[in-house]
Order: structure tokens, then sequence, then C-alpha cells
């Protein structure tokens, strides 16, 4: 219980304490493929955010420092001490604030496809989410996503355009609710640690990005990158939004060693 909100959440693994944190709509399930490789190394809690998942779905306003705090109510709970963060897309704004809010929580910071804050363009694109997903249908709603958050290669590969369309078939069973998601997308659109951020180069930082990414683009990483002194960036050819996804071995393979090396 955080903010009198139920967080739900999955752990899994042993070793150092590893908070997973997933991006708009999505449930904490959905780091399912990089959980198989980093369950060997680290104590993986994997989050549902507020509006997600089995946590509870108030209503709004939500924002990206309530999350934070959702999320280091589950930190303290647990009783973990300093723990690894990894937050994809508007995880990647939680763990921000996560690190800003509760500095005496974190060990090292993976920041995964994110931004400071967003500029017009990505406004427009959250602003256009919101007013789709009141009228598209699940199926519908999914294939705009996938369009946004894959580069063009992904598509040209059989399995790939399989796990598309299933992806497509079953996006009713983890539709979230109309609320909820609106909520969580003026959360990630509110969010602005551009003067802030710095404060994270006490931290190891890695963040990550491909470099087709059209829904936050590479510009945003290296933002983040600029104003945190010390971090690293790891830049993707050929992927998306979804780099995590789209080159799943190289992404664990990487992650899993910087957090390793801070450990």
């Amino acid at each position: 219980m955080s903010n009198d909100v139920k967080i739900a959440y999955e752990i899994r693994g042993e070793g150092e304490p590893l908070i997973l944190i997933m991006g708009l709509s999505a449930r904490g399930a959905f780091w399912e493929d990089h959980v198989l490789e980093y369950e060997k190394h680290f104590k993986c809690i994997i989050i549902d955010n507020r509006g997600a998942g089995d946590s509870d779905k108030p209503e709004g306003p939500y924002t990206s420092r309530m999350m934070a705090d959702d999320t280091a109510g589950v930190i303290k709970e647990l009783n973990l001490g300093k723990c690894h963060v990894a937050g994809i897309s508007m995880g990647g704004i939680i763990a921000q604030e996560l690190a800003l809010a509760h500095p005496e929580l974190i060990k090292s910071l993976v920041i995964i496809s994110s931004w400071a804050k967003c500029d017009p363009y990505a406004l427009q694109v959250f602003d256009h989410f919101k007013d789709m997903r009141k009228i598209a249908k699940p199926a519908d709603f999914m294939k705009l996503l996938q369009l946004w958050i894959f580069a063009p290669p992904f598509f040209t590969i059989a399995e790939c355009q399989e796990a598309l369309v299933e992806g497509q078939e079953t996006a009713h069973e983890n539709y979230m609710e109309l609320h909820a998601f609106l909520a969580q997308a003026d959360a990630c659109m509110a969010h602005d640690a551009v003067d802030r951020v710095a404060a994270l180069s006490q931290f190891p930082t890695l963040i990550t990005v491909g470099d087709q990414d059209i829904f936050t683009p590479v510009k945003f990483s290296q933002q983040l990158h600029q104003l945190i002194e010390g971090s690293e960036l790891k830049i993707y050819p050929g992927t998306g939004h979804a780099h995590h996804w789209e080159v799943l071995e190289d992404f664990n393979r990487d992650t899993t060693e910087f957090m390793l090396k801070h450990s």
C-alpha cells in the first residue's frame, strides 16, 4: 500500500534487488523476456504501476512523482534498501522521479526509451493516443501502438509478424480501463525534470535508445545523457522504441553487465 493505493508486484530470483518499471498501459508481466535473464543475477521486483495490471486504478490525476512514490512504498515495505532500478518509457520517467525523491533507495539506474521533458511533437503523439484510445477497438489500438514502437525492420521478420498479429488478437486481455490510461498518458505529458536530472549524476546511469525511435527519439536520450554527468548512452541501430524487445539478447546482456558492474 502506497499513497492509499495498493500496488501489485511479483518477486523473482535472488541477489541484489532490481526494480522493474513498465511503460504506458503495460503491466509488469511484459518484463518477462528480460526477467528470464535478470533473475539469474538479481532479486527482481516487477511492478504493476497504478492503473495497470493488478494494482489499484484510482481516478486521476496521476503524475510521474506519484508513481515514483508508489514504487518507493514497495521498496520500503519489502525493506530492500538500495536497489538497481530499470524503467521503460513511462517507467523511465518514474525511475527519474524515484531517484530524485528517494536517492537513498538507488544503487544504479537504467533509463530505457525515455525523456526528461516532452517536446511539442511528443505531446501531440500522446494526445493522439488519448483520442484513439477513447474510440478504438483493442486490436486496432494495439496495431497503432505497434507502428509507433517497433522500427520498420522488425515488420519484415516472419516470426515477428506473427507476434504482432498475436499481440493484436490478445490486446483485449490486457486492455486497461480508459480513465487509468488517460491518467497515465497525462503523467507522461506533464513530466518535466530538465532542471533536476543533473542530480542523478550521483548514480551509475545507463541510458538506452533505438536509433529509429519515432516516439521518444534519440535526441531525448542524448539530452538525458548530457544532463546526467558520467552517464552511459547506448544506441541500438535499426531499432525503435521497443529496442529492448527487438534486440532482446543484446539488450539483456548489456543491461545485466552494467548492473553487475555496479553491484
